[in-house]
């Protein structure tokens, strides 16, 4: 290896190459073959196949979610304590590749148990599944903020990352219908166990590449590590991070109440429920696109606050324009949604660009660099957007009284409508609204770069 790339593979403010680019956007591939199931097919998989009521599925989203963004800091503090010649971050991910695997499979496998055990089953292998997440993803989440200590950088990355996270989604939407159909025979039981397990096989890949190629550059010095608590009390003085974590909560139920539904819309309201998965392999491949401008679209705003306050209020009025969309006219629906993902897109590699900016102001304000539980955290708030979306969508599908694979009343066929549309909306506004309060601009992320490049000098300096 030459000099100039031993330099590289050290320096915090050195320019990513393409192959960690590209390897971190495995990693986010990897999750989101998973979180594609979750975010598209877990409701109708556990309500029309699996054979639970959309009350049960609600509770059970809301104990194994609870317990799951609870445990990501726990996980992240794991993480930031770890010391092995492959990093702080990178080894787990080599280490829960197989759990991960395997609990991914035993979800989605159906067997023939009473009422009581099914539910037992669902909840436990959904918890245990969640886990092996968790422990493999906030570790790679938290990696973005130790490969570069550069703002422009991690916008980049951030960008490549979520065009792994929505090939991810497009592949497993294209992919788990086929499957099904093509192992499953007729058998949706065993359709979705048969296809989870190829796409299982292709997420463990993708992790593998991950670990392979990323490089952790910005080691915190010993002085940094503090107890846990301590950790606790500074993220609890960091105003951005408090700002950001309850902006990732509106912005995820704004968008899970909408993704939840969206077959049980397709099947039930308008009657073609295989629109509602073209419908998803659109939005995925224009969400792609859409974060691939990521960068530019900060650019013309100015800043990653202004962009975000932007694009919700253009979410919101995208999601209204969807109520007033004849049901028979998809072709509008398409358009609609294109739209909706070149706003909704962008909106996630901001986030979590916008948490490496709040890592470095805890970093800078109060000295401590607790870089693993800052993503922790902002992965357990998107956790909780996912547990509070999703449940609610079930909770209001089983108070208008979804019955499934029946021909449902006008109540719940307009309680569908509205979780497309006037609902996510609301939440899209909230969020905006929250934004506004974020106090990192422009300024104060060049004022942070510079603090972060001071301080890995300093660190050299002492080492």
């Amino acid at each position: 290896m030459s000099a100039a790339n031993t330099q590289s593979d050290h320096d915090p403010l050195a320019k990513l190459k393409w192959t960690e680019k590209f390897g971190y956007a495995s990693g986010d591939m990897a999750s989101c073959l998973y979180f594609g199931i979750f975010m598209n097919f877990m409701a109708i998989f556990y309500t029309d196949v699996f054979g639970l009521s959309p009350t049960v599925l609600a509770a059970m989203l809301i104990f194994t979610r609870t317990w799951d963004w609870i445990n990501d800091p726990i996980m992240g503090a794991i993480a930031d304590r770890t010391t092995s010649k492959m990093g702080k971050f990178r080894p787990w991910i080599l280490w829960m590749i197989l759990p991960y695997m395997v609990l991914g499979i035993l979800t989605f496998t159906t067997f023939d148990l009473g009422p009581t055990m099914k539910i037992v089953y669902a909840f436990v292998t959904y918890t245990f599944l969640m886990m092996a997440y968790t422990a493999i993803n906030v570790p790679y989440g938290a990696m973005m903020g130790v490969m570069t200590a550069r703002s422009d950088q991690r916008t980049v990355l951030a960008a490549y990352r979520f065009i792994g996270a929505n090939a991810g989604i497009f592949t497993v939407t294209l992919l788990l219908p086929m499957l099904v159909k093509s192992i499953g025979q007729g058998n949706l039981q065993l359709g979705y166990s048969g296809g989870v397990a190829v796409i299982a096989l292709l997420a463990g890949g993708f992790f593998l590449i991950t670990f392979k190629t990323c490089k952790e550059r910005i080691q915190p010095p010993e002085r940094e590590r503090i107890k846990f608590r301590a950790e606790i009390k500074d993220l609890l003085r960091n105003k951005p991070w408090l700002i950001i974590i309850a902006i990732s909560i509106l912005t995820v139920v704004a968008q899970a109440i909408r993704a939840t539904p969206t077959l049980h819309f397709f099947k039930y309201v308008v009657g073609h429920e295989d629109w509602g998965t073209k419908l998803l392999l659109y939005n995925s491949v224009a969400a792609i696109v859409a974060v691939m401008l990521s960068k530019y679209i900060v650019a013309f705003f100015g800043c990653k606050k202004r962009a975000y306050i932007v694009l919700n209020l253009l979410f919101a009025g995208l999601l209204v324009w969807f109520y007033f969309i004849p049901l028979d006219n998809f072709r509008l629906m398409i358009v609609n949604q294109l739209m909706i993902a070149l706003v909704a897109a962008p909106m996630m590699p901001l986030f979590w660009s916008m948490i490496a900016d709040t890592a470095d102001y805890g970093a800078a304000t109060f000295g401590n660099r607790s870089t693993g539980v800052i993503f922790s955290a902002g992965t357990a708030s998107q956790k909780i957007g996912w547990t509070v979306g999703p449940a609610l969508a079930m909770l209001l599908l089983g108070a208008a009284g979804f019955v499934a694979n029946e021909q449902q009343s006008t109540g719940t066929m307009t309680t569908l409508h509205l979780m497309m549309s006037i609902i996510p909306a609301g939440f899209a506004i909230l969020t905006a609204v929250a934004t506004w309060f974020y106090p990192i601009d422009h300024k104060k992320e060049k004022e942070l770069e510079a603090a972060m490049a001071k301080m890995a000098k300093d660190a050299a300096d002492e080492g």
